[in-house]
């Protein structure tokens, strides 16, 4: 670690061109193939402008192959088979930050990796408070890399040439800095742990995508109108249309109409033309305040936006408030609007458990004050060491000190690991 940063401005092999026809794949996995040690990986999507959350670029590094930056979507009109990348790379270790963000999408494309090193997980896990990648690089390399587009809409074509370098940058360093966190783990004792932390990682990335079991109640801030039924009938409606033509048109729904918006609207109700010019956030096109680079981008889509007139909205708007009330969503009280919460019974405000269950509260403090112990002597962050949550959970139930810890909390999720560090100190704290 040196006291200054330095600047990584680009990758030091320079900025690579774009992989988008099937000779340049076939050469890039031949290089692959030929090349050794693990697979630095990253993608780039295009969320806020189009609709999905496919990649629209996927960046790599490996040892004697160099960085390739990859157009997924232009490989796979040419008829690029990823397994061909799979078998180029075999059982190589991939390294990510933050890994759940971008595994789904390789997942999609077909990528398959086998073994994984998330540099984030390995910071979570030695303690940093900040674990960002650009922190990280800092921290362990010495190294600040040069970061300016990533709310780009990466579907632009053609990538200029700053973007590209951006790209690169962020697998440019990712090889070293494995090296050097495994390292680091194996000193500290962790890296078992991190193994067991990188092997749920996988699986869970890979996994089908969970679909929200009631897609419109994701609208931000809904929980502003749950008590009112026909607010929810209008929100729904809008919501269900604007989701339709941002697929048809390949937008972002938020660009159409945003999720302040429908709520503005579900709770002023306008009945006539002249309530409804009143909401002016409905009448004007959805304009994104940002850089000067940025609001080109996004003035890419106007076209668009001017497509969809005002009037369709106070259709809409009109056909919802005109539904019997016997046609409006019923909300089953109680019912979460994230599907996790369905496995979840312990309140997370502590006033509740003051109020309602004082002694649970007692013993929900002794276990914390636990971990809180193992947390120092490992100098890990109580939060890695095991998911507050599932404390909560555990201290929330009748005679918890009745209950086989380790059990309950293997239920809950937690890693072997973390039940083997602290089932039993849990267990003697709450007797």
């Amino acid at each position: 670690m040196t006291d200054e940063p330095r600047l990584q401005a680009e990758p030091r092999e320079g900025v690579p061109d774009v992989i988008d026809t099937l000779p340049a794949f076939r050469e890039y996995c031949s290089a692959l193939a030929s090349s050794h040690g693990s697979l630095a990986a990253d993608a780039e999507r295009a969320s806020g402008f189009r609709y999905g959350h496919d990649d629209w670029l996927v960046q790599f590094k490996r040892d004697g192959a160099g960085i390739g930056l990859l157009d997924p979507q232009a490989l796979a009109a040419e008829g690029a088979d990823w397994n061909d990348f799979n078998r180029a790379v075999g059982d190589a270790v991939w390294i990510l930050h933050d890994s759940l963000q971008d595994l789904p999408g390789f997942n999609d494309l077909g990528l398959k990796p086998q073994r994984l090193f998330d540099t984030e997980i390995a910071a979570r896990l030695l303690g940093m408070k900040r674990f960002g990648l650009a922190a990280v690089t800092e921290h362990y390399l010495g190294l600040t890399l040069a970061k300016e587009h990533s709310a780009a809409d990466w579907s632009y074509r053609p990538l200029p040439r700053d973007w590209r370098n951006y790209a690169a940058l962020d697998v440019e360093l990712l090889i070293e800095l494995e090296t050097t966190m495994r390292a680091e783990l194996q000193k500290q004792g962790k890296i078992e742990w991190a193994e067991e932390e990188f092997d749920y990682a996988l699986r869970e990335g890979t996994a089908p995508r969970k679909e929200h079991p009631i897609p419109w109640l994701r609208i931000s801030h809904i929980t502003e109108i749950m008590k009112d039924r026909q607010a929810l009938a209008v929100a729904k409606a809008l919501w269900t249309k604007r989701d339709e033509l941002a697929r048809e048109y390949d937008i972002s729904p938020t660009l159409l109409l945003a999720d302040s918006t429908i709520i503005e609207v579900a709770e002023r109700k306008p009945h006539n033309a002249a309530q409804f010019r009143a909401v002016r956030s409905i009448n004007e096109r959805v304009r994104i305040q940002a850089g000067a680079e940025q609001e080109k981008m996004f003035e890419r889509y106007a076209p668009i936006q001017r497509k969809i007139k005002p009037s369709m909205w106070k259709r809409i708007i009109q056909q919802a408030l005109d539904l019997p009330e016997s046609e409006w969503p019923v909300i089953e009280s109680g019912n979460p609007q994230n599907q996790e919460a369905q496995s979840i019974s312990a309140p997370r405000a502590t006033r509740v458990w003051r109020e309602r269950y004082p002694e649970r509260l007692a013993t929900l403090d002794k276990a914390r004050k636990m971990v809180a112990q193992i947390a120092e002597d490992t100098r890990t962050p109580a939060d890695v060491i095991i998911k507050p949550q599932y404390l909560r959970n555990l201290c929330w139930t009748d005679e918890p000190q009745k209950r086989d810890v380790a059990q309950f909390l293997t239920e809950q999720g937690a890693r072997a690991w973390q039940v083997a560090l602290v089932a039993e100190s849990v267990s003697r704290a709450i007797m």
